[in-house]
């Protein structure tokens, strides 16, 4: 059997993709490369790895397996390439961040990290939670911020900074909880006035645990794509939502009669994370990354505590 690693690319562009042509964009190759790679792994491995749809195509048994070993070699390759050529060593950073983190973090740490070796060459990637553990399994990415704990001790996961969540609404809504601000609690709040980020968001998944229930419990308002959307509806008086304490000063600003309230301790709150894998060298790179992006944490929050007095 002689599979080649370009073979695999291909595959697995199309095991993510589902489709053949976009696989091909995807990959930046024609759609008749792709499918002739694909058709050789196939003779290499002596049967069927994908069967077409009408809507695209799915992985068959074999394929399956195929798929789950091709995300590995990915990984070992991108962990070679990393460890040869590391950032701020004439390597670029591929950096990935979830949307409830990005808009906040970013244009505090970005300027430090262009002026800094380890950002000079920088890909940033914005995307939830699953779509950046997959990316950066498979060597997509090289790290990765997140704001849940990965599964698994193929990632390596080191803490950046506790990110509390606030209770956000219009003026009237909020003025109604101030007099009972002690005693306030998540479990307390009327699902059915509750504005939550779409089904895959994590900040979503987090507020719903923090109050105690479930996606299919509840008159739950559900749907949003941006936590900004959910800001300006909340500010309007349509619900209450919750919102991130590094997010705060930005959204209060963009969204006028947007009012928030602190539960008592203790907080609810998110431990915000940056991830590589572990079979990626760190070489330095990556704890002055996450010293980067924890100082900027940092810096975030002591803003919004000298703001709030």
């Amino acid at each position: 059997m002689n599979i080649t690693f370009r073979q695999l690319r291909y595959f697995l562009a199309l095991a993510e993709q589902r489709h053949f042509t976009r696989a091909a964009e995807m990959i930046h190759v024609t759609q008749p490369a792709l499918s002739m790679q694909i058709r050789a792994l196939e003779e290499q491995v002596g049967g069927k790895l994908v069967e077409r749809t009408p809507t695209g195509i799915v992985l068959t048994p074999r394929g399956r397996t195929l798929a789950d070993h091709a995300r590995q070699v990915a990984a070992a390759m991108a962990g070679l390439e990393q460890g040869l050529n590391s950032p701020g060593q004439g390597g670029k950073l591929r950096l990935g961040m979830i949307p409830t983190v990005a808009p906040y973090l970013l244009p505090e740490a970005l300027p430090v990290l262009r002026a800094s070796d380890v950002g000079r060459d920088m890909y940033l990637r914005e995307a939830m939670t699953d779509r950046l553990l997959t990316e950066l399994e498979s060597g997509q990415l090289d790290a990765a911020v997140v704001a849940t704990p990965p599964e698994g001790d193929n990632l390596v996961a080191v803490p950046l900074f506790i990110d509390r969540f606030l209770l956000a609404g219009s003026s009237t809504r909020i003025a109604g909880f101030a007099a009972r601000a002690e005693s306030l609690k998540p479990q307390s709040l009327d699902p059915s006035q509750l504005l939550l980020l779409d089904e895959g968001h994590c900040l979503g998944d987090q507020a719903l645990e923090v109050c105690g229930l479930s996606r299919h419990g509840g008159r739950l308002n559900l749907g949003a794509a941006s936590l900004s959307t959910l800001c300006r509806l909340a500010a309007q008086g349509m619900g209450l939502t919750f919102l991130p304490e590094i997010a705060r000063l930005q959204e209060l600003a963009a969204a006028p009669g947007l009012v928030t309230i602190r539960f008592p301790d203790p907080q609810p709150e998110r431990q915000v994370l940056l991830l590589r894998r572990g079979s990626t060298p760190a070489d330095g790179w990556f704890d002055e990354l996450a010293e980067t992006l924890r100082r900027a944490g940092d810096d975030l929050l002591a803003a919004e505590w000298h703001a709030e007095g």
